[in-house]
């Protein structure tokens, strides 16, 4: 039987399927997601906390039952998480490659195993002082034998089957180079049909230089600069269209597309999701298997969908270069209680995961008491052990709290059409 990619129906809104809260931290009441990612076959999903934690859930659904989502375990980590990525192909029915790395502050690169935590290597980043470099971007390359990792000015790039020192490709010739790619390494993504892959910097490109290259990983040198507007924060090429590249960047309501075959110093399209969403939090957003759909979300609660089938002429036998520059709008848009860090579709089903969540300080305040001395000096030359004072005075501090740090499931499903021509 021929496998189809799923089918989203947005003729109507989704349904959602289930709702389901981060397991309860005791010691950290306002937990919340910062990331969520799903595994290549849609089984488990993996959730980044602030809690300095990961959370695991598996899924389950059948045609007699509902779908359910379990949490299955809790990995925490000693420092702060800084990045994760599923190892290709994992999946919970293959215990071999149910796996994933994290990058976590002071520490090397780890792989854990995703059924225990179990640490199967390590791969360190050290610096000139001998510390330990966390990446901020992490991604395997086509054939899941090379992991890159981005930091500051360089890459790293480790054999999986050696762990220990990887090989190091700096972004710029030297320190005060005006060349190359400068900053840190915020994203880095792969092309799913040619030999390049694009990496994007957190520093705002200027006149000088710009902040998103094309690299050739076989030669390892940069191929082409690619114009961006912003901190560079998120990078995905079109699985279907491997010459489209994506770009979403910090306090900015814009998605950028580029075609590589044309002028890659303009965009071809532009995604404008909700106004007043301008945000120095990191925001995912997701394409789905088939190419066809791309979501996110933002600061406000708001999830869009945008069909990315309206630019099939840019595959058409006009040069690419002709072609007007598209501003594209919503299809459709969903509500949360609070910031939508995350967006996700299941691999495999017409759904698409999202992760809300955010610290706030409009309130929240908790009393707290502080000591001063007042030492009280008398003329005839007092002892040094004279007793002294305290005033204890109570002061008042923000709190950050979170309004929704829950995780959806919303449903895409073709078939629910029926559900609701009925109602």
């Amino acid at each position: 039987m021929e496998w189809k990619p799923p089918q989203f129906d947005v003729s109507y809104l989704p349904d959602s399927v289930l709702t389901n809260n981060l397991d309860v931290d005791p010691d950290f009441v306002d937990n919340f997601a910062r990331s969520a990612k799903w595994c290549a076959d849609g089984s488990s999903f993996l959730v980044q906390c602030e809690n300095r934690a990961f959370q695991l859930f598996n899924t389950s659904h059948s045609e007699a039952t509902q779908f359910s989502v379990h949490h299955t375990r809790t990995f925490s980590q000693s420092s702060a998480i800084v990045n994760f990525a599923w190892y290709p192909g994992a999946s919970s029915s293959n215990a071999p490659a149910f796996c994933f790395v994290a990058s976590v502050r002071d520490c090397p690169v780890k792989l854990l195993d995703a059924s225990d935590a179990r640490l199967r290597a390590s791969y360190p980043i050290v610096d000139h002082r001998e510390r330990f470099i966390a990446p901020h971007s992490l991604a395997f390359n086509l054939t899941a034998d090379k992991l890159y990792c981005g930091f500051e000015d360089a890459i790293e790039i480790f054999d999986i089957q050696h762990p220990g020192e990887g090989d190091r490709l700096p972004t710029i010739p030297c320190k005060k180079s005006k060349d190359g790619l400068k900053g840190i390494i915020s994203s880095i993504a792969f092309s799913s049909s040619y030999d390049y892959y694009a990496i994007g910097s957190l520093t705002p490109p200027s006149q000088a230089m710009d902040n998103i290259a094309l690299y050739s990983e076989s030669n390892k040198v940069a191929i082409m600069p690619i114009g961006g507007t912003n901190a560079q924060s998120g990078l995905k090429f079109n699985p279907t269209k491997p010459h489209i590249l994506y770009a979403a960047f910090r306090r900015h309501d814009e998605i950028y597309a580029w075609d590589l075959r044309s002028d890659t110093s303009v965009p071809v399209q532009v995604f404008r999701t909700s106004p007043d969403s301008r945000t120095n939090q990191k925001i995912e957003f997701d394409i789905d298997c088939a190419g066809r759909w791309l979501s996110v979300g933002d600061q406000n609660g708001c999830i869009s969908m945008f069909d990315l089938g309206d630019s099939d002429e840019l595959d058409s036998e006009q040069s690419p270069v002709c072609q007007p520059l598209m501003h594209i709008s919503p299809v459709t848009n969903l509500a949360t209680k609070d910031a939508v860090g995350c967006v996700a579709f299941q691999p495999l089903r017409s759904n698409l995961l999202s992760a809300s969540g955010s610290r706030h300080f409009d309130g929240g305040m908790e009393e707290v008491d502080s000591d001063s001395s007042d030492e009280e000096h008398s003329t005839d030359q007092e002892s040094d052990s004279e007793s002294q004072n305290v005033i204890t005075k109570s002061r008042r501090r923000r709190l950050p709290y979170v309004k929704d740090s829950s995780l959806k499931l919303w449903s895409f499903d073709p078939t629910r059409a029926v559900h609701h021509t009925h109602d």
